[in-house]
């Protein structure tokens, strides 16, 4: 959930700017960043919306990991700071709706994203008034997104931004480039998971977000074909269940 921070200095500090105070004593410091909003503090990263050479935008934090080595742990996250700058890159020449990358500070475990306004799609569902064709259209988007080589690596509903109608993916730290076909089914497993218990009261979700993936378009011929990503999907599917 989004917390929303006061930036008086002048009034009385309360739970939220302790908060605040924090995550900006652990952030570095960017260069004419005006932070507003901190959007998500997880394990890997912290992420605030704000404004940067009067842009609105987002500012992902990789904080390091204590339990790794420092000399690991830097060079991995450069690693991952890189797959994720030519993603976004390459998805932004594609045309796909995603963030675009504006600066990026490996030194700093920083980068500086567009912000995509709106709502996640995991609040649209639980708000009860969306309809069955956002669920068709994310897996058109989620087809789109493996006809370009790439899988999301954390494809949830939190991770699908909703503006004016229109879906965006959002959050690739987790992506791949040129995947196996096994990436592009466990994205969709992942999503199961994901509207199966986040999403209870629509049952068949999934099986509206594959229409959607098979009845796409594919631009693409030497792309991985929908159906083999949907049956790849389903043997994933099998797995867990055996297993569960």
């Amino acid at each position: 959930m989004s917390r929303t921070i006061s930036t008086d200095q002048s009034s009385e500090c309360n739970r939220f700017q302790l908060i605040w105070c924090r995550v900006c004593m652990e952030c570095p410091a960017i260069h004419i960043w005006k932070p507003e909003i901190v959007l998500h503090e997880g394990a890997e990263a912290i992420v605030t919306a704000g404004s940067w050479l009067g842009k609105r935008a987002v500012l992902k934090y990789r904080r390091p990991r204590r339990y790794r080595h420092p000399d690991l742990d830097r060079r991995l996250t450069r690693q991952r700071m890189a797959v994720e700058a030519r993603v976004l890159s390459r998805l932004s020449a594609a045309g796909f709706p995603s963030p675009n990358l504006m600066l990026m500070e490996p030194d700093q475990s920083t980068m500086l994203l567009s912000r995509i306004e709106g709502k996640t799609l995991y609040d649209v569902l639980k708000s009860g008034n969306s309809s069955e064709d956002i669920l068709n259209s994310l897996g058109g988007l989620i087809r789109r997104l493996h006809e370009t080589g790439i899988s999301h690596g954390d494809l949830t509903t939190h991770n699908v931004m909703v503006s004016e109608d229109n879906l965006y993916l959002i959050d690739f730290g987790l992506s791949r480039q040129s995947p196996e076909l096994e990436h592009f089914g466990l994205d969709l497993q992942v999503l199961r998971e994901c509207l199966g218990s986040s999403h209870t009261n629509m049952p068949d979700a999934i099986e509206r977000v594959c229409e959607g993936y098979m009845d796409y378009e594919c631009q693409n011929s030497d792309s991985e074909s929908a159906n083999n990503v949907i049956e790849r999907f389903h043997k994933i599917v099998g797995r867990v269940r055996y297993h569960g």
